[in-house]
């Protein structure tokens, strides 16, 4: 497909990059520009990312200190707080974060990366592509002549995703849920500047929208998660309507894929997952993929650990640790190792979407307020399953998958989860270029 749009993101934990990666297909040059990041970024301009940057990181690891971090963190998540929904009401008055984000938009943050972007597009304005909600407040200030959209990442989301004015904005939404297309009209978005996609979600797990590679994928899944045919037994004209005939047997052993998130956070549960299933991966029963992203030190983290367990000879064979220095690389290289996932165990960040590839989720405790929300919508979509603890993970995980529970959220997610998010932007996409 011919390249029409900018898309922009921003390089802070994994969540914005993430959801701008299956979108790049439509980027000028088949790349994502990111808004912190990028060449010729004023120092000033930098230096505000960074000062966000490292808030963010320095409060997600702190959080784990006994008594004051907690407290540190619930006092800055507080600025980012998603308000009860019930009962409807309006809620388009501004919080305090977006004041505080407007105002340093307007001392000038951000002006560089819009006229630059103006420049390059020429006669003909290409449609703005956001999966952060600054750079589309910022395109929206300097007057960036064509369309802007913002891309939603979570389940539900605070006041400041949408516009200071948000009757007069022209900043468009792609929703994930529909209780976010109904948050952003509670906020006073214009019901025509929302659009209900889904979660872009990698064509490369999904295939066209026949969804040839989900489906078979999910074919084999089943059968690690239902090893007694529990679920199977009971949705059997469901299942074979929907996928056709299961195969005899799983093409790979039991895999699950723990994911430590961007600022490095909870290493320490994958470890403990390591530990107690030691005896099924020197077996071969298990494989365990630990995700330690681009963070060199997680990786040092799960090797140091493995040695630790005497667990080195599984290294490479049932035991994998997913790192790259390059985040693209690294995408790739997760989106591969989810084709023979069959579980995915991670805190509830934009991952949560990940169920609809018909991938159960095992919940790891939230961070931050929209985590929470995360968490209650896969858990009420029957997508996922908050953890137990990992110290006995040997127990309850093999009682979930001796009832089904895990086949159960898995078909659950491939029957009700929006699978189509990057194919329905596109179309909008296109149709707005006429």
């Amino acid at each position: 497909m011919e390249q029409k749009a900018w898309v922009i993101s921003v390089n802070m934990g994994y969540g914005h990059q993430r959801t701008a990666f299956p979108l790049k297909f439509l980027a000028v040059g088949g790349k994502v520009i990111n808004a912190n990041d990028y060449e010729g970024i004023p120092q000033k301009d930098r230096e505000i990312w960074g000062s966000i940057r490292k808030g963010y990181e320095f409060v997600s690891n702190f959080k784990k200190v006994p008594l004051i971090g907690p407290i540190a963190f619930a006092l800055t998540d507080r600025f980012q707080k998603i308000l009860t929904f019930y009962p409807r009401r309006d809620l388009s008055k501004p919080n305090s974060q977006l004041k505080q984000t407007i105002a340093t938009i307007k001392s000038g943050w951000g002006r560089h990366l819009i006229e630059t972007l103006r420049l390059r597009s020429g006669r003909e304005p290409l449609p703005l592509i956001s999966t952060f909600f600054t750079p589309a407040y910022m395109a929206e200030f300097f007057n960036y002549p064509g369309e802007i959209f913002c891309v939603v990442c979570d389940a539900d989301i605070s006041r400041t995703w949408a516009p200071l004015n948000p009757k007069e904005s022209k900043i468009k939404y792609f929703a994930p849920t529909e209780r976010v297309v109904e948050r952003l009209k509670l906020y006073g978005v214009k019901e025509e500047n929302i659009f209900f996609t889904g979660f872009p979600l990698p064509v490369e797990n999904i295939g066209t929208e026949n969804l040839e590679i989900l489906r078979e994928n999910l074919k084999y899944r089943l059968l690690n998660l239902d090893p007694r045919k529990k679920y199977f037994e009971r949705y059997k004209l469901l299942i074979e309507a929907k996928l056709g005939e299961l195969p005899e047997k799983p093409d790979h052993p039991l895999t699950i894929l723990f994911s430590v998130g961007g600022a490095g956070a909870q290493k320490e549960i994958g470890i403990k997952v390591l530990k107690y299933l030691a005896p099924e991966i020197k077996e071969k029963r298990i494989k365990l993929i630990l995700s330690a992203g681009i963070r060199e030190m997680v990786r040092e983290y799960f090797e140091k650990n493995i040695e630790k367990l005497n667990l080195k000879e599984c290294l490479g064979k049932n035991i994998e640790i997913l790192f790259e220095k390059n985040i693209e690389s690294y995408f790739q290289k997760f989106n591969l190792a989810l084709r023979k996932t069959d579980i995915l165990w991670t805190k509830p960040s934009e991952l949560s979407f990940y169920a609809a590839l018909g991938i159960p989720i095992i919940i790891a405790p939230t961070i931050g307020s929209q985590e929470e929300f995360n968490m209650r919508w896969l858990s009420k979509s029957g997508f996922g399953i908050f953890q137990e603890s990992p110290n006995y993970v040997r127990e309850w995980l093999f009682d979930w998958l001796n009832q089904g529970y895990l086949a159960e959220a898995a078909f659950q997610g491939f029957i009700e989860g929006e699978k189509l998010g990057t194919y329905n932007i596109q179309k909008i996409i296109s149709k707005c270029l006429g």
